[in-house]
């Protein structure tokens, strides 16, 4: 396995993985039954997993193996739009169009734990830092936060109207969340450290002219990357206040933005369009360094581990 795993998907039906630096693609799964909505590295570097409709399926990271070596084939009942995992890579999480957030022990042949309903379709569904709590926005505009420890949901708020949810993030140091929606609007709150249910709204703001696609902190949680459907990528400066101020607007991709994916150093960002192309990005400069093109339609999610 390369150093760097560098892996984008989309509408085309293949996962496709890229040297980071020359921009090749060295390997091409198929997923030929869906389109892939979401791609997570599992955190022992061993695997990816591949969110379709309705599916989950796992693959091999260390050989060229085109079967995945897990499956989840009924997942949900309608598309998969979240997946991820505890720290340890003990449990999976997943969330989808059908309403439901679910919990799964991949100790124990992957079977269902836990599942927790939402109001409507998950769009987005992120693991706290703490790996205690679930956050998830859907449909109708609801913010979730599920405590796993209680098994019970401790906090439902609705910040825009019926304005969809479309993603949440929060920062590795825990201070922070912010969730945005499908006008464009942007939300912050502070995260009692001492009392993680308690939230309190630092910021609300139109960031983007759409859609906003994804919402991710940097790894050293100084930086907040926005991906829209205005087709620009904003970086975001994280203040000593807990507040958002713009540091940077990257343009180049042609359509949508749908995903992005920092570097281990907060020094890059990859990111995934519409315009069948994903790209790297100096955040330093605001400069692309490299574009991966090989896709054939929409490029959807990426997934990057260079530790």
């Amino acid at each position: 396995m390369p150093s760097v795993v560098l892996a984008t998907a989309g509408y085309d039906h293949t996962i496709r993985f890229w040297e980071a630096p020359s921009g090749v693609c060295y390997r091409t799964i198929q997923y030929p039954d869906s389109q892939v909505n979401r791609l997570v590295i599992t955190p022992d570097k061993q695997l990816i997993a591949a969110a379709g409709n309705p599916h989950v399926r796992l693959y091999d990271l260390n050989s060229n193996n085109p079967n995945p070596v897990m499956s989840f084939e009924n997942a949900h009942t309608s598309s998969v739009t979240a997946v991820g995992f505890q720290k340890e890579g003990r449990w999976m999480y997943t969330a989808g169009e059908d309403g439901f957030i679910k919990v799964w022990d991949m100790r124990a042949s992957g079977c269902c734990q836990r599942e927790y309903k939402c109001n409507s379709a998950v769009n987005t569904c992120t693991l706290h830092p703490n790996q205690a709590e679930l956050l998830a926005g859907d449909q109708d505009g609801n913010l979730h936060v599920w405590d796993l420890t209680a098994n019970a949901r401790t906090r439902l708020v609705q910040p825009d109207g019926e304005v969809a949810m479309r993603s949440i993030s929060v920062a590795p140091n825990g201070t922070l969340a912010v969730a945005t929606n499908n006008s464009g609007n942007c939300f912050v709150w502070q995260l009692a450290q001492e009392d993680t249910s308690t939230f309190e709204l630092k910021q609300q703001f139109p960031a983007h002219k759409g859609y906003i696609l994804k919402a991710l902190f940097s790894p050293h949680s100084k930086l907040l990357a926005t991906t829209s459907a205005d087709k620009s990528v904003k970086l975001w400066n994280v203040e000593k206040n807990g507040t958002l101020s713009i540091a940077k607007t990257l343009k180049g991709h042609e359509r949508w933005v749908w995903d992005c994916v920092f570097s281990a150093d907060s020094a890059y960002l990859v990111t995934a369009s519409s315009d069948q192309t994903a790209r790297l990005w100096d955040i330093s400069h605001g400069d692309t360094i490299r574009q991966y093109t090989g896709h054939h339609k929409a490029v959807v999610c990426v997934a990057l581990q260079d530790q």
